[in-house]
């Protein structure tokens, strides 16, 4: 039985890393690349003389149009198609955007070509990938809203904040605490959500519908 393919697109300035993305997951029957694209403004071309793909990895720094605004571009003309950040660093201030513009989730340059499949899959089927940050437990609360824990006033609030751009000094200040309080707000949520991470709290936030952007 024939495999169905995922159409994908890659945006990312840097040539070489394009084309080895290309290449390397033109090697899976599950994928079929449509096109690539240096940045947002090349990618509109495409979209127009190319068939639609279903996943875009999306390079972050661009020069012309970044991914940000690409990003936010595409969930307004094209909501259909899925966005899957590509991220250099574990930068959590530009993944955090990125999901605001619309990204399902991200994926390190460096991971191995395996797990960036799965990602792409993940995204596709899910509409999200939420990587090692978050559990399986995470992932069963956003497709089941009943599974959700008890979460405080306080600790809704700490969400909230941890959504922008105040650095957890910031917050304290704004929620007229202690730094101590605030790291002990950002471990209650850790435990309880199994989270590791400042993004892996924003994803919740986003994906459980708690906050709107």
């Amino acid at each position: 039985m024939e495999t169905e393919q995922i159409n994908i697109a890659i945006v990312d300035d840097h040539t070489l890393f394009r084309n080895g993305i290309a290449a390397l997951m033109s090697e899976f029957n599950e994928l079929r690349v449509v096109f690539d694209a240096e940045n947002g403004k090349q990618l509109q071309q495409m979209l127009l003389n190319h068939p639609q793909p279903q996943v875009i990895l999306m390079d972050i720094n661009m020069p012309v149009m970044d991914g940000y605004e690409t990003t936010k571009w595409l969930k307004a003309k094209y909501p259909q198609i899925k966005v899957l950040a590509l991220s250099m660093f574990e930068d959590d201030k530009a993944v955090i955007q990125m999901i605001k513009c619309g990204a399902g989730g991200y994926v390190l340059k460096e991971s191995k070509p395996r797990e960036l499949l799965e990602a792409i899959k993940s995204i596709y089927n899910k509409g999200s990938y939420l990587n090692e940050m978050v559990s399986g437990k995470l992932i069963r609360s956003i497709t089941d809203v009943e599974t959700l824990p008890h979460i405080s006033k306080k600790e809704e609030e700490f969400l909230r904040l941890s959504c922008s751009e105040l650095t957890y000094k910031e917050i304290a200040e704004v929620m007229f605490v202690s730094p101590r309080t605030v790291d002990n707000y950002r471990e209650s949520l850790f435990q309880k959500l199994n989270i590791k991470s400042r993004t892996g709290l924003v994803l919740y936030a986003i994906q459980n519908e708690i906050f709107k952007f």
